[in-house]
């Protein structure tokens, strides 16, 4: 059953105006089932035909820049789908003869890695394209009502929102993320760089896991892993172009006693990949990281909203040398948005006074009671 994703109708609403549609997202996000139902919209009057560009034949025929090739293979359709197109050698040049010489061709390419394809499409598509990502589900898309989702809130919490884990139980559930975790965490990301010890991303993941919601620091990590700080930071952009993680820096504006914007956050696209890094999948009334959590889950839950209603937002965290805290701030149209996150709604919030002095932010907090009203 296909569930509709929000970033749909904004994608439609690009087609056939001369632009390459480039989605980017993490495998078993739903990418290839998006495209084929993309596909089908247009089946009916228009020539359509999809294209796995990790097939041998398909690979072999796109991995040109010949222009009468590319000519006699491409001009029969108005739509086609170029399915992991990172993985074809030359491929922004390819995209840009094809975009340039089929002007009426449609193209839609996919990547499960914006490392490889947005450095390979960068620069030959400047102008050319237009670029979404597709995360895991968001609250939105899993076709749940409220009450549906306040009751599969621990479960989401412990086993996150990938396509393939919504409805299923704990225990497929787990199966299904430590699948993922060990066929594509570990082995297509080893491959992309040709990383050689996977032992060392292992244990960085695992750390990265374990210091959700507190500031993370290149050097500590570097004397934990025993490599270099060059190296973590090589390792922590990869998973981030991986969709896996994302770098949550510090705000600052030069307030005395703020920390430095070099000072970051790390937090995960979803929780039940982070719980499988480190096979922690118990009940929320057994865990120590309830808190952490429910951080997380809201940070994602409001950067997949902005995304997908394409609202590009600037996020950080603030923080002063004397412990003073916003959990996350949503800059936009001039704006801030600043957001503490409780589990419990009887947690007491602290505002800092000079945050609220110096910025003048819409101020929010968001429970397990009123998360509704901020990420639906």
């Amino acid at each position: 059953m296909f569930r509709e994703r929000e970033i749909l109708a904004s994608i439609t609403d690009n087609l056939f105006k001369n632009k390459v549609i480039v989605i980017y997202g993490a495998r078993r996000t739903g990418k290839t089932t998006l495209a084929k139902h993309i596909l089908s919209l247009y089946s009916d009057n228009k020539s359509t035909k999809y294209f796995s560009c990790e097939d041998f034949e398909t690979k072999n025929l796109l991995e040109t820049t010949n222009t009468e090739t590319l000519h006699n293979a491409l001009d029969p359709y108005d739509l086609i789908v170029l399915d992991e197109a990172q993985v074809l050698n030359n491929v922004g040049l390819t995209l840009k003869i094809i975009h340039d010489f089929l002007p009426k061709l449609q193209i839609i390419a996919t990547g499960s890695s914006s490392f490889d394809l947005m450095n390979k499409i960068g620069e030959p598509l400047v102008g050319r394209s237009r670029t979404y990502t597709l995360y895991p589900f968001s609250l939105r898309e899993v076709g749940m009502d409220f009450l549906q989702l306040q009751s599969n809130l621990e479960h989401i919490l412990r086993f996150g929102l990938y396509p393939t884990v919504i409805g299923q139980s704990d225990k497929d559930a787990k199966e299904e993320l430590l699948d993922i975790k060990n066929g594509y965490l570990y082995k297509d990301i080893l491959a992309i760089e040709k990383i050689k010890n996977s032992k060392i991303l292992i244990n960085l993941l695992i750390s990265l896991a374990l210091q959700v919601g507190s500031e993370v620091s290149y050097n500590e990590l570097a004397n934990t892993l025993g490599i270099s700080t060059i190296t973590v930071q090589k390792y922590i952009d990869l998973l981030e172009k991986c969709f896996v993680i994302f770098v949550l820096p510090a705000f600052s504006r030069n307030i005395r006693k703020e920390i430095g914007a070099k000072s970051k956050k790390i937090y995960f696209y979803d929780l039940g990949i982070r719980n499988a890094i480190i096979n922690s999948f118990a009940p929320l009334n057994l865990r120590t990281d309830a808190g952490i959590l429910w951080e997380n889950f809201c940070i994602v839950e409001l950067i997949k909203k902005a995304n997908n209603r394409r609202k590009f937002a600037n996020n950080y965290f603030w923080r002063t040398y004397d412990q003073q805290e916003v959990d996350f701030i949503e800059e936009y149209d001039g704006v801030l948005h600043a957001y503490e996150f409780k589990y419990s709604p009887n947690q007491r919030v602290k505002i800092p006074k000079i945050f609220m002095d110096t910025y003048h932010p819409e101020f929010h907090t968001i429970n397990k009671e009123n998360w509704f009203e901020y990420l639906l």
